[in-house]
């Protein structure tokens, strides 16, 4: 028997299970998150006898006699200042990395009460944030301790909730707290538990499976294998390729070591692994296709019954090769970049229940009408038979678009018309998800002897893995925005997306643009040294500002603020001693002649406006930003806004998280249906007069296929432009990263800063330090070996606004998106910083040769 106190009541358990667990899954107190499990994230942090502590490395016996304090323990001061800290200064994004960042930060003050930024940083080095980038949350602790230690009542927070004004987070309360509910976080009665067999091989024939010794252990409820699906076996994201396995049936080939192969049912959670090890199955080992130019080869056997290659995409204008002869100077260079992990806070998780003549989910990705489209075709039921309500999601980043766990969840609950919840471990999901393409590509630049841009001519290589995934689209816009955003027409910009056995890869913040961003401003740094002038003026000459045409035809709008943001930054870079300096652009919005409607319905009840749309919320604060942008159409309070969770039966379809589109998109589908109301009450009738009345708002912009005919074509309704400079210190590390950012109507000043932060501490770790291991198409990555930024490795973060002096057009009130491009700007930036630190180019991801690159031991 264990005995100790948690939150100041006595409790034991004959059980010595982890500490964690036992918080979570006995008492319910699940403020604290399970990240990693592995020590790595902090997620799980609680005080033992005062100290901050990860509780998934302490297991009961550890912890005997001692006093537990979780967040719900803290007192009402301290939760009342932190919730207000955290909420003012817009430290929370996705969430769930926050209470245990807030009970890292109740340690670290009970030793200094008055920290500084150093102190801070220390402080919660051992809690992982893929949101923020720490500045924020660093902002937010030192506001805290300030309040604390004064002991300053704690302020009503006040806005309007107009555009361009900071409003608090409508969910920072309940995430800092840890009170909001994310799909684990939730107990069903009589809920089972399901989890996966995988692969054992990255390729190999699937010969037999045997669940007899399992299915005989009285915790075993199932064992569920391809034939148990009722309806399509086959799933995928996009409609028109549909090639992931539900599960491979026997006599099949897998394509990855995250195959599902057979599902598991289990009575208990903790006996799953033991169940999944009794169930037998027999392979037959084949060789893997682990390279583009392996699966492209003539004899290579065919991963999917269409061939190995994808998707092809040839983007042409002008006479590449004819100006290219013609220029006065011509870099060729080839890149390499590796795939990468997502790392998003929250392990997947799904829970599926019988619900009428159908099924009800709870969930937590990145469009809840994607899951239901393909839960439904899964189980041949209609549409409307699956129930999708999203939870709070944990961060997405683009690695929750595609199905992980839904699909298995509703198929085991379907069968067996009982509530199923399915969760990944951190390991399973670093095998299972979608990741970053890794790119091979050529890349060649030509100018003129004044530095002006002639041509570029361009080949690229992407493993998509096992499936399909979003590698069409993202493959695309690779090569839509290989040029980068400058003024010069003759491009010819190839592109390959092929089936590999290594993991999939898809939807990543940056969605193809950080690849090629990389090479092509690296290639821009050379043709400058050339040219004999600096990487900043050759920017400046060659971009586009309003009325040029971008390289892909389009005609730049008057919207538009690229040298206003390379004019901001350009002091920073002159006083530098070593800096490296970009600018790029990112698309709002699907575009190239894909439909992308969005869609909102506003309704008054019991006195409120209810704005209502599927859009989900994966820490960019989609439901705070519909918020300002009703109360800006209404002129009305934010106290009287209340923006639903998405949910099949409430919130109109509005299209997937993805592509910087929601702002936009979904923002002016949401002006449109306030409009709507606002029409009406400006006739005098009153909200009460209302009660009960929706209003309808849809937006679906036009746009051009690629190589449209058209001389101006309009590949997408929106682009967001910005500039980075990234200065080294004399020792070789970075000093500062100052950006200049054009997204437009800024919707919360706050929560732009925010995002763009977070992208910047996110291109920062591809640029220099993370890695996903892998070998022969075995995945080896671990949580603590991703490399992961922690608050103390951080640079200082400047940013700033700029803006057009047409900001406002008739979309959104002018709204652009940011969560994209803050991402693919870094690398560049930090790369071309070690270009002209030491004059070597470092063509590959993570950069080589600087003092954040782990030399292996001898």
């Amino acid at each position: 028997m264990y005995s100790f106190t948690v939150n100041g009541q006595s409790v034991s358990s004959e059980e010595n299970k982890k500490l964690m667990y036992f918080l979570r899954d006995d008492l319910h107190l699940t403020g604290t998150k399970n990240g990693c499990d592995s020590g790595a994230c902090g997620a799980c942090t609680v005080l033992i006898n005062g100290r901050a502590s990860k509780s998934c490395l302490f297991t009961l016996s550890k912890v005997d006699g001692k006093e537990i304090t979780t967040i719900e323990g803290l007192s009402q001061r301290q939760k009342d200042v932190f919730a207000y800290a955290f909420a003012q200064t817009g430290a929370v994004q996705c969430g769930y990395c926050i209470p245990g960042m807030l009970m890292s930060a109740v340690g670290m003050l009970k030793k200094k009460p008055e920290p500084t930024d150093k102190d801070v940083r220390k402080g919660i080095r051992g809690n992982i944030c893929r949101c923020t980038g720490y500045v924020k949350i660093i902002e937010a602790i030192k506001l805290a301790a300030k309040m604390l230690r004064e002991e300053t009542p704690v302020p009503e927070a006040h806005s309007d909730g107009k555009l361009g004004h900071d409003l608090q987070r409508v969910d920072a309360k309940e995430k800092t707290l840890g009170t909001g509910k994310y799909v684990d976080d939730i107990t069903v009665p009589g809920m089972l538990y399901a989890s996966a067999i995988r692969s054992a091989y990255p390729r190999a024939r699937l010969l037999k499976i045997d669940a007899t010794k399992a299915l005989a252990d009285p915790d075993c409820v199932a064992v569920l294998t391809a034939k148990d699906v009722p309806g399509n076996n086959k799933i995928g994201h996009l409609e028109f390729i549909s090639d992931w396995d539900v599960m491979i049936p026997v006599g099949e080939i897998t394509r990855y070591v995250g195959d599902a192969v057979a599902l598991v049912v289990s009575k208990k959670k903790t006996r799953l692994q033991e169940l999944k090890d009794l169930v037998e199955v027999a392979y037959e080992e084949l060789t893997p296709l682990l390279s583009c130019k392996a699966a492209l080869a003539d004899d290579a056997p065919k991963i999917h019954e269409k061939g190995n290659l994808l998707s092809h995409e040839h983007v042409v204008r002008g006479h590449a090769d004819e100006a290219l002869a013609q220029s006065k100077y011509v870099v060729k260079q080839h890149y390499s970049v590796p795939i990468l992990e997502h790392a998003f806070m929250e392990p997947e998780c799904a829970i599926a229940m019988p619900e009428e003549d159908g099924v009800l989910m709870y969930t937590g990705g990145q469009g809840i009408y994607d899951e239901q489209r393909e839960v439904s075709r899964m189980l041949g039921l209609p549409k409307e038979k699956v129930h999708v309500q999203s939870q709070l999601v944990g961060g997405g980043f683009g690695g929750k678009e595609d199905m992980s766990v839904q699909h298995h969840a509703a198929l085991a609950a379907w069968c067996l018309k009982q509530p199923v919840k399915v969760l990944f471990s951190r390991q399973e999901s670093l095998l299972v998800h979608p990741k970053r393409h890794g790119m091979q590509m050529d890349f060649t630049t030509g100018c003129d002897d004044a530095g002006n841009l002639t041509a570029m001519k361009a080949t690229v290589y992407a493993d998509s893995g096992a499936y399909a995934s979003l590698g069409g689209p993202v493959l695309q816009r690779a090569c839509t925005h290989a040029a980068g955003p400058y003024k010069y027409q003759n491009i010819d910009i190839e592109g390959f997306a092929v089936y590999t056995n290594n993991p999939p890869c898809g939807a990543y913040r940056g969605f193809g643009v950080s690849q090629t961003a990389f090479a092509i401003e690296s290639n821009l740094n050379m043709l400058a040294k050339k040219v004999g002038i600096t990487p900043w003026e050759i920017r400046y000459k060659n971009a586009v500002a309003p009325g040029d045409i971008l390289s892909n035809g389009q005609l730049v709008t008057q919207n538009t603020a690229l040298k206003e943001s390379l004019l901001a930054v350009k002091s920073v870079y002159d006083e530098a001693k070593t800096a490296g300096v970009t600018c790029f652009f990112k698309n709002s919005g699907l575009g190239v002649g894909v439909p992308d409607p969005g869609r909102c319905i506003i309704s008054v009840e019991n006195g409120k406006v209810h704005v209502r749309t599927s859009a989900a919320g994966i820490g960019q604060g989609i439901a705070t930003i519909t918020t300002q942008i009703t109360c800006e159409a209404l002129n009305i309070s934010p106290d009287l806004v209340i923006a639903e969770a998405p949910d099949t039966r409430r919130t109109p379809d509005s299209g997937t998280t993805t592509a910087s589109r929601q702002s936009l998109i979904t923002g002016e589908a949401t002006k449109r249906a306030a409009q709507k109301l606002r029409v009406e009450l400006d006739m005098g009738r009153t909200l009460a007069d209302l009660e009960g009345e929706e209003f309808h708002g849809e937006f679906a912009p036009v746009t051009d296929p690629l190589n449209s005919d058209k001389e101006h074509p309009v590949s997408h309704v929106g682009y967001s432009y910005g500039a980075e400079v990234a200065t080294l210190d004399d020792k070789g590390k970075l000093g500062k990263i100052v950006a200049a950012y054009d997204i437009g109507q800024v919707i919360n000043p706050r929560a732009a800063e925010g995002q763009i932060e977070g992208g910047i501490v996110m291109g920062m770790g591809y640029a220099l330090t993370e890695k996903f291991k892998m070998d022969h198409g075995y995945v080896k990555a671990r949580y603590p070996n991703l490399g992961l930024l922690d608050a103390t490795k951080v640079p200082e973060i400047e940013e700033t606004f700029v803006h057009a002096k047409h900001i406002h057009d008739n979309v959104a009130y002018g709204v652009k998106g940011v969560g994209e491009l803050a991402t693919i700007l870094p690398a560049p930036a930090i790369a071309g910083a070690y270009y002209a630190w030491d004059g070597e180019l470092r063509p590959d991801l993570p950069l080589v040769n600087t003092p954040y690159e782990k030399k292996k031991r001898k």
